[in-house]
């Protein structure tokens, strides 16, 4: 009999275990490939198109130069997934009936139930959102004077938020754009929860980019003009985007398995199996257990790392064999400040922490070998001057 496998989500984790699977399932398998974009997206790079749309034809990598033919694809939305049945249902097309699924489809932003913050704040969790980015600081801008310059606002310091006010910044060199642009973080430094000697060396950069930084408050609401931080700071604001957290996909709260009850994320264990043994789950839909209290994070390193293991462990339980176990290993942080990138923790450097011309070409190194190794070492050679 015809095995059933469908895996939901062309980011990092669904395209990952897409090649694992392809390269290591053995018998008479079906794969059927679900997302709601014909493409796959580097999304640790969208933050590019702020400053230059074009960018978009490097990072955006079609399906069909991805999956073996012998894959489905199926464009379309998911909204829903009846475990019991094992069905899941798309927002067009016709229900899926599988007998194993791994669940990839990544997280969407979470406004924390900020008032306002929903309606007013643009977001950047796909290349749409990238684009519209673009286009509202440019329109803003052309409204705006050198003494009366436009305002942006970035809510959020972590990974995201600081490559995103890098970008601005550097649109704002590059086109000479009349523009103050601010970074509000609620906690107490810059990417929060990292080595401090990361944090200096990003915030001088960040500074130096002429970024105000604003850490410590949270932003406790926003109207059509101001963002109100803390108790007493109100930032009048033309562009407002934020990237202060995720949480788990819409299609996910009726899911029928063991999930976080606020985020809707999935609990899966370290061979990324759920509690129901033909459901498998991976990435930033997933909380994946790890040795120790807490999950692996919802990192593009984690997910890159993670796709190979959890593809082979499909192979494997359709196979009836053992499956393996996987650890998130931290080869490091690299993050880039417009041109610029800072690198810290990363395995055989010489330095904690450094920058300059070996963090950017480290920077570009990793997003190549990924395009590289799901697209073809000559779609990452075309995409390397823009990385």
């Amino acid at each position: 009999m015809t095995e059933q496998i469908v895996i939901l989500g062309a980011g990092y984790a669904g395209t990952g275990a897409v090649k694992s699977l392809e390269s290591a399932v053995r018998g008479d398998v079906e794969i059927t490939w679900v997302s709601d974009t014909d493409y796959h997206l580097v999304l640790h790079e969208s933050h590019r198109c702020i400053r230059d749309p074009s960018v978009r034809e490097k990072i955006t990598i079609p399906v069909r130069d991805i999956k073996q033919p012998s894959t489905t694809f199926v464009q379309d939305e998911v909204v829903g997934l009846d475990t019991n049945n094992r069905v899941v249902t798309l927002a067009e097309g016709d229900d899926l009936a599988y007998d194993y699924l791994l669940i990839a489809l990544g997280s969407q932003t979470a406004f924390f139930g900020i008032d306002g913050l929903a309606e007013h704040a643009l977001t950047l969790k796909s290349l749409d959102d990238a684009l519209e980015i673009h286009e509202e600081i440019r329109q803003a801008a052309q409204n705006a004077s050198e003494a009366d310059p436009a305002k942006v606002i970035v809510g959020g310091a972590g990974l995201s938020g600081i490559q995103t006010a890098g970008e601005i910044a550097e649109l704002r060199d590059e086109y000479t754009m009349p523009l103050k642009i601010h970074l509000v973080e609620g906690l107490d430094e810059v990417l929060p929860n990292s080595d401090p000697e990361l944090q200096r060396a990003l915030r001088s950069r960040l500074e130096a980019r002429d970024i105000d930084i604003l850490c410590g408050e949270f932003i406790g609401n926003v109207d059509e003009e101001v963002v109100y931080v803390g108790d007493h700071t109100e930032l009048d604001y033309d562009v407002l985007v934020w990237t202060g957290g995720i949480t788990g996909r819409d299609a996910m709260h009726d899911v029928g398995i063991a999930k976080d009850d606020r985020s809707h994320r999935v609990r899966a264990k370290q061979t990324f199996q759920t509690e129901d043994e033909r459901v498998f789950a991976i990435g930033d839909s997933a909380l994946i257990d790890q040795t120790g209290d807490q999950p692996a994070p919802p990192t593009a390193q984690a997910a890159w790392q993670a796709a190979e293991v959890a593809g082979s462990n499909l192979a494997r339980a359709i196979q009836e064999q053992p499956l393996e176990t996987w650890t998130h290993e931290d080869k490091g942080t690299v993050v880039s400040v417009g041109e610029r990138a800072v690198a810290h923790g990363v395995k055989g450097a010489p330095m904690n922490t450094f920058s300059g011309v070996p963090a950017k070409v480290l920077k570009k190194f990793i997003a190549t070998r990924w395009i590289a190794g799901v697209a073809g070492v000559p779609a990452a050679i075309r995409a390397w001057p823009d990385m």
